[in-house]
């Protein structure tokens, strides 16, 4: 399956206008945001369990990452409530359920090799840092070999100067409107800009987002 595959490209999703796609097993279904290949694939999607569902013990050759965007995810190793941020590394394997149901940001085989590090932030407890500039705050993740994961919030009428993206940059707008001179971006909205894009972001609401840097296909 190719769902905007070529990172060279701009993309932008909405996944409220997406079909729930079911998975092999019952009570988990996504909305593919991008993929390239089958059921093992690179893939970005929001993947949604039911109460009670769960997958069977699987590993994860090149990685995931969950942002716990509602409901309570699990597995064998603890319980992850709205907010909670995981990086299983290259090799690393689980048993996911989840007993109230959630839905979960998902990405699947982006990490490079000898990132080995598990990481689980609980972000609504976490203590975030002041950003680049003025309105800006910012909670990191992840990092990596010039590959960064973090959350920014963007108090209203925040604007950020112009810049390049070396690797790419991905965003998901977790709440209010993320804006630069392409568009306007709302809550939901999945946002992926090829290596080397330029563009100048702003928000005269406020928003905050989900952001990945430096991980795209480097030409």
């Amino acid at each position: 399956m190719l769902v905007h595959p070529d990172h060279t490209q701009r993309a932008r999703v909405d996944p409220a206008t997406l079909a729930w796609i079911d998975s092999p097993l019952p009570g988990v279904s996504r909305r593919m945001l991008e993929r390239n290949g089958a059921e093992q694939a690179r893939a970005t999607s929001i993947v949604r369990y039911a109460a009670g569902a769960g997958f069977d013990a699987h590993t994860h050759p090149q990685g995931e990452e969950i942002l716990v965007l509602a409901g309570t995810f699990a597995d064998e190793f603890g319980t992850y409530p709205t907010g909670t941020y995981l990086k299983n590394p290259p090799g690393s394997g689980h048993r996911p359920f989840s007993e109230t149901g959630c839905t979960l940001f998902v990405k699947l085989r982006y990490m490079q090799p000898d990132d080995t590090q598990r990481v689980v932030i609980n972000t609504r407890e976490a203590s975030w840092l002041p950003g680049l500039v003025d309105g800006l705050s910012v909670l990191p993740l992840s990092e990596f070999k010039g590959e960064h994961t973090a959350l920014v919030r963007w108090q209203p009428g925040t604007r950020f100067s112009p810049h390049r993206h070396f690797g790419g940059e991905e965003i998901l707008v977790l709440d209010g409107v993320f804006q630069d001179e392409f568009g306007d971006y709302g809550a939901g909205m999945w946002l992926r800009s090829p290596h080397l894009s330029v563009h100048q972001p702003f928000s005269k609401p406020g928003c905050t987002i989900l952001v990945k840097v430096g991980h795209l296909d480097v030409a």
